[in-house]
């Protein structure tokens, strides 16, 4: 049977618990928090007084936070792009409307909230040119991505479980930054946006569980070549109007780095957390070549700290156009 055919084969048989795992991980819509539930009632009258709190408390907020606040956001904004990803993905049924498809629109629906509430804070704030983070949404919506999963299951799990939990460490970290410099109301903002991702983690990697349960030489291999290649971040063909793909998610990166949201450890260790959830070091009966992708995984947190280590993070800020100074004093 060809690897195609056997993932088909485990995505069907996985399918059958699919809605129980909507029940464990989503949390249905008229339960679930909404955007406007962090924002100013535009209907109330004190309207206008909160918004002018909203933009006195962003003063105090540094550019490179800035910076990382609105890459955050276009990430969560770009998000068409990844739910038409997921959907071709085999074993993910749209025009069957099997469950798998059922997840994916409803995992959708929730990651939009996200996007939603950080775009009208920003607005909201007065600090950043809405223009030009409009014009980078746009260009990366239609720029799409290539993750490098192709339309496997195995690694398109492997990737949402790692990069939901990169997304946790990068909205709680914002909203740490805010909650130091007085800003409580932007820190619960990221921080329940943070919670959602962690709750997304933990979906799919119980995904990546299940599919070692059943076909785990595969599983391993899969897991092994998603980090050969490495984990590309949803964001990497981020560019600014004018520029080239990908232009601007070097300097985005390096922001995120440098202000310590998102770094080269935090990669590191989420690769330790998946290998620890999936027990990778006990797994049992594997091929030859899934031991051999096994022993590659067991050694790899150890040579990519050490890579880690020698990382230089440039220590000037870079001028995107999304933020201008002048609009910070």
């Amino acid at each position: 049977m060809s690897l195609k055919n056997v993932r088909l084969e485990v995505m069907e048989h996985l399918e059958k618990d699919v809605e129980s795992l909507i029940e464990k991980y989503l949390i249905p819509i008229d339960k679930i928090w909404q955007p406007t539930d962090f924002l100013p009632d535009s209907e109330s009258e004190s309207f206008y007084d909160e918004v002018r709190e909203i933009r006195e408390l962003s003063k105090d907020l540094p550019y490179d936070f800035w910076v990382v606040l609105v890459g955050d956001m276009i990430t969560e904004e770009a998000l068409p792009t990844y739910e038409s990803w997921l959907m071709d993905v085999e074993g993910v049924d749209q025009v069957g409307r099997n469950s798998w498809g059922k997840w994916v629109r409803h995992w959708t629906a929730e990651e939009n909230r996200h996007g939603d509430v950080l775009n009208k804070y920003l607005y909201l704030s007065g600090r950043v040119n809405m223009r030009e983070i409009e014009k980078t949404t746009q260009h990366l919506i239609a720029d799409g991505f290539d993750i490098g999963t192709d339309r496997d299951p195995y690694k398109n799990f492997v990737y949402t479980s790692f990069q939901e939990l990169a997304t946790y460490v990068s909205h709680n970290r914002v909203g740490k930054i805010a909650k130091e410099k007085g800003n409580r109301s932007l820190a619960k903002m990221c921080n329940i946006i943070a919670g959602d991702e962690m709750r997304h983690h933990h979906a799919y990697s119980e995904f990546v569980e299940r599919i070692f349960a059943v076909d785990p030489n595969q599983m391993m291999i899969a897991f092994q070549t998603m980090m050969k290649q490495k984990i590309t971040m949803p964001a990497h063909f981020l560019r600014e109007s004018g520029d080239q793909i990908g232009t601007a998610f070097e300097e985005f990166s390096n922001t995120a780095q440098r202000i310590g949201v998102y770094t080269s450890a935090d990669y590191v260790d989420i690769l330790e957390k998946l290998i620890n959830r999936w027990e990778i070091g006990n797994i049992k009966n594997l091929s030859d070549d899934a031991e051999k992708a096994r022993d590659y995984l067991m050694k790899l947190p150890d040579r990519m700290k050490r890579l880690a280590d020698r990382m230089k993070i440039p220590e000037n800020s870079y001028q995107f156009k999304w933020v201008e100074p002048a609009r910070l004093k």
